[in-house]
C-alpha cells in the first residue's frame, strides 16, 4: 500500500508527537450511503525517528459515553505502549470531539422513538464497525492491535466477533462480556458484590454509618438542590456508591461524608462534590446506553431498578427509619435519574423507549457452526485467552504488564486463512473507503434518519 499521509494538525508534548485525525463514517453501517457522522482520533507516537513505522494499537476507552484519554506526554500505560506501538486514541461515536449525541443534538429528532432509533447506533457493534473502517484507511490490509479498557473491552470483543480479520491481537482490561448473559443476570450478580463493598467500607470507616444515615434522614425530609441544578434525593445519595468500585473509592466516600453538614444543614462543599460525582453532563450516553451494553435482541426494562427489589437491604427506609447502615448502590442506571439530572431530563422519554424496546442488533456472535467452540457457552474466546503477561515490563519502575492487560486474545481466522498483506478470507462486506472532512463539515443528527 502507499505510505499513509496524515492530514490533520500535529504537535509535540513531552516525549510524544500527537497528530489529529477526523473521519466520516455511516451512522448505520447497514446503510452506508445514508446519514453520516464524524469521528475524531489522536495518533500518538514516541518522539523518536523510528516510531512512525511502528505497528498500530487502537485504544478503546471505557464507558460507554466517554471520550478517549487526553494525553499529556508519556504517562501511565501510554508510556509503555509507545515502546512498541503508535497508539490511536479514538473518541468513540457520540463522545469527545466526535459528532455529539446529547440533549442539544437529539432535540433535533422530534420524537422519543426517533431519538431511541438514533441512539441504537451508538453501541459496541457500531463502534467495532467504525474501528474496522478506520483500520482500512490507516493500515490497509494489515491487521492492528486493540486495547479495550472496561467497556472498551466489550467493544473489542464485538470487534473480534464481527470482524476478526482486522485484529492482530487484543488486550482486554476489566471488560470481558458474556455472550449470553442478560442485564438481569448481570445485576443479580452485581448487587451482592456492591453489598460486600459497603460492608468493607463501614468496616474501615465505622463512623460513616451514622454520617450516611444522618444525610439520608435529612434528604428524606428536605428538598435539596445541587449546584448543577439537579435534585439530591435519598436514592441519588445512595448512587454516590458508584465510586466504591474504584481502588480509592472508599476513601472518596469517607472524605465526602466527614464534612457533610455545616450546623444543621448540608454544606456547600458536600453538595458541590456530590454534584460533580452525580452529574452526567460529561457523558450523557453513559446513562442512556449503560444497560443497553447487555441487550441483544431483548429489552432491559430498567434491569437495575427491577432487580434491586430482590435485594431489600438496599431499601433506604430501613436506615432512615431504623438503625441499620445505609447501603450505597453501584454503577447502575435508574429511571429516576432522568428526572433529577437536568442534563438527562430532556432525554427521559428516549431513555424509556430504549429500555422498553428490543434492540435487535447482535453485539457479539459466537463461532459459526463447525468452528471450535460452536454450541458451547463462551466459545468465541475459548482457547484464545491465556493468563500471561501481554507485554513484558522489562524496565525498572514500569508497571507490570497488567497496565496493558494480562489477557491476550489472538484474533480468530476462518479456514483458508490468507497470507498477511492479502484481503483476509473472513472479512465480510464490501471495502469502503472513509472520507476525511474538516469537523465543520461533519453532519450531525438533525440530518440523520432513524433505523430504516
Amino acid at each position: 500500500m502507499a505510505a499513509y499521509q496524515p492530514t490533520g494538525p500535529a504537535y509535540r508534548q513531552t516525549g510524544i508527537i500527537v497528530t489529529e485525525h477526523t473521519f466520516t463514517v455511516p451512522l448505520d453501517h447497514r446503510q452506508p450511503d445514508r446519514a453520516q457522522i464524524g469521528l475524531f482520533a489522536r495518533e500518538v507516537t514516541a518522539a523518536a525517528p523510528a516510531a512512525a513505522g511502528r505497528p498500530w494499537l487502537l485504544f478503546l476507552q471505557g464507558g460507554p459515553g466517554f471520550g478517549a484519554l487526553r494525553p499529556s506526554g508519556r504517562e501511565s500505560w501510554l508510556d509503555r505502549a509507545l515502546d512498541d506501538f503508535r497508539v490511536l486514541l479514538l473518541d468513540q461515536r457520540g463522545t469527545g470531539r466526535s459528532t455529539p449525541a446529547d440533549r442539544h443534538t437529539l432535540a433535533r429528532l422530534v420524537t422519543p422513538q426517533a431519538q431511541a432509533g438514533y441512539l441504537a447506533h451508538f453501541r459496541a457493534d457500531s463502534i467495532a464497525a467504525d474501528a474496522e473502517l478506520i483500520r482500512r484507511e490507516l493500515a490497509g490490509d494489515e491487521p492492528w492491535s486493540v486495547l479495550g479498557q472496561s467497556f472498551g473491552g466489550f467493544a473489542a470483543v464485538s470487534y473480534l466477533s464481527l470482524a476478526p480479520g482486522g485484529i492482530q491481537e487484543a488486550f482486554i482490561t476489566g471488560g470481558l462480556p458474556s455472550l449470553a448473559a442478560t442485564a438481569d443476570d448481570v445485576y443479580r450478580a452485581t448487587y451482592p458484590i456492591v453489598a460486600e463493598r459497603n460492608r468493607r467500607h463501614y468496616e474501615r470507616y465505622p463512623q460513616d454509618a451514622d454520617r450516611a444515615r444522618a444525610v439520608a434522614r435529612y434528604l428524606a425530609t428536605h428538598q435539596v438542590l445541587l449546584p448543577s441544578g439537579g435534585q439530591l434525593t435519598v436514592p441519588a445519595f445512595q448512587a454516590l456508591g458508584r465510586v466504591l468500585g474504584t481502588s480509592t473509592g472508599s476513601d472518596t466516600v469517607h472524605y465526602l461524608l466527614e464534612d457533610a453538614f455545616h450546623g444543621d444543614v448540608l454544606s456547600d462543599a458536600f453538595l458541590a462534590r456530590a454534584a460533580a460525582e452525580l452529574s452526567f453532563a460529561e457523558a450523557p450516553l453513559y446513562a442512556l446506553l449503560q444497560e443497553a451494553c447487555y441487550a441483544q435482541g431483548a429489552a432491559t426494562r430498567w434491569a437495575a431498578d427491577r432487580i434491586q427489589a430482590e435485594f431489600p437491604e438496599f431499601d433506604p427506609a430501613a436506615a432512615v427509619d431504623g438503625d441499620i447502615p445505609l447501603l450505597f448502590t453501584g454503577e447502575m442506571i435508574y429511571p429516576w435519574m432522568f428526572g433529577t439530572d437536568p442534563v438527562l431530563r430532556p432525554l427521559r422519554d428516549a431513555a424509556e423507549e430504549l429500555a422498553t424496546r428490543g434492540l435487535a442488533a447482535a453485539l457479539r456472535r459466537g463461532p459459526a457452526r463447525g468452528q471450535p467452540g460452536a454450541g458451547r457457552g463462551g466459545g468465541l474466546l475459548r482457547g484464545h485467552v491465556r493468563a500471561r503477561r501481554a507485554i513484558p515490563a522489562h524496565r525498572p519502575g514500569h508497571p507490570r504488564a497488567a497496565a496493558l492487560g494480562d489477557q491476550r486474545v489472538p484474533a480468530r481466522r476462518a479456514a483458508g486463512e490468507q497470507r498477511r498483506g492479502a484481503e483476509p478470507a473472513d472479512r465480510a462486506g464490501p471495502r469502503r473507503r472513509l472520507n476525511r472532512r474538516e469537523p465543520a463539515q461533519v453532519s450531525s443528527c438533525d440530518q440523520a434518519t432513524g433505523p430504516g
